[in-house]
């Protein structure tokens, strides 16, 4: 009988794998990454401006997602005193530790795109 190695049992491991799992359910849904990748890029953007910015997200799913965000404190709200009121978001210093990994996340996409379909975009 062969005995197997259980990896996961390891403190390690277990740190890893909740770390992850922390990680995952921060980001989870459709929408936060691109919500911070067009926030990393565009600087601090208007409620419209995102959602115009941002293809196929309604305007309550991209609330929602910008409170998710702004509750694990990535992103800013700012409302500015104009007529009417307008609302600016921003990504925080804490938010900005994302930025290497969506640009791996990108990047990652751009080799999967070009492996399976053979395009050079």
């Amino acid at each position: 009988m062969i005995k197997r190695k259980t990896v996961t049992k390891s403190l390690e491991c277990k740190v890893r794998i909740t770390a992850i799992t922390d990680t995952m359910q921060v980001l989870s849904g459709k929408w936060k990454i691109h919500i911070l990748g067009t926030l990393l890029q565009g600087g601090k953007m208007r409620f419209m401006d995102l959602l115009r910015e941002i293809d196929g997200i309604a305007a309550k799913m991209l609330s929602k997602e910008l409170q998710d965000l702004e509750m694990n404190q990535l992103v800013t709200r700012t409302v500015v005193d104009t007529k009417p009121i307008t609302v600016e978001y921003e990504v925080t210093e804490y938010g900005k530790t994302m930025e290497p990994i969506i640009d791996e996340i990108a990047n990652w996409g751009v080799f999967y795109r070009n492996r399976l379909h053979g395009k050079t975009e």
